[in-house]
């Protein structure tokens, strides 16, 4: 629990330089944090699900396990956009770049697989 706990703190910290820097991910740290949270401290998860903007979304997702076609569609985007800069700078290494862009691809299956919100 105590594990659960720490890794949880350290994924709300890791989740909120999303919020000041925009190339950095919020949402899938804060995930992490609520998992983490989910049986060692239950008031920490309720805090993350209650944040404006990031908590209804993150709730969603880890209750019915559906995201918004919004959600969708920015996760696909921005992992398209982290394609063209995985190719940029790994151009030459093409290992490194089939390693980058496959787990992109699976990122991006997970992400357009999953039911959306009900309208």
């Amino acid at each position: 629990m105590l594990i659960a706990r720490v890794l949880g703190f350290l994924l709300i910290g890791l989740g909120a330089i999303g919020i000041f820097l925009p190339v950095w991910p919020t949402t899938i740290f804060w995930i992490g944090a609520a998992l983490c949270f989910a049986r060692s401290s239950p008031a920490m998860r309720d805090w993350i699900y209650g944040r404006p903007g990031f908590g209804p979304p993150i709730r969603s997702f880890i209750e019915q396990g559906t995201l918004s076609r919004k959600s969708k569609s920015g996760a696909i985007f921005g992992m398209a956009l982290a394609s063209g800069i995985s190719t940029a700078v790994l151009w030459g290494r093409w290992a490194w770049l089939a390693v980058a862009l496959a787990l992109i691809a699976c990122g991006m299956a997970y992400v357009a697989t999953r039911p959306s919100d009900p309208a």
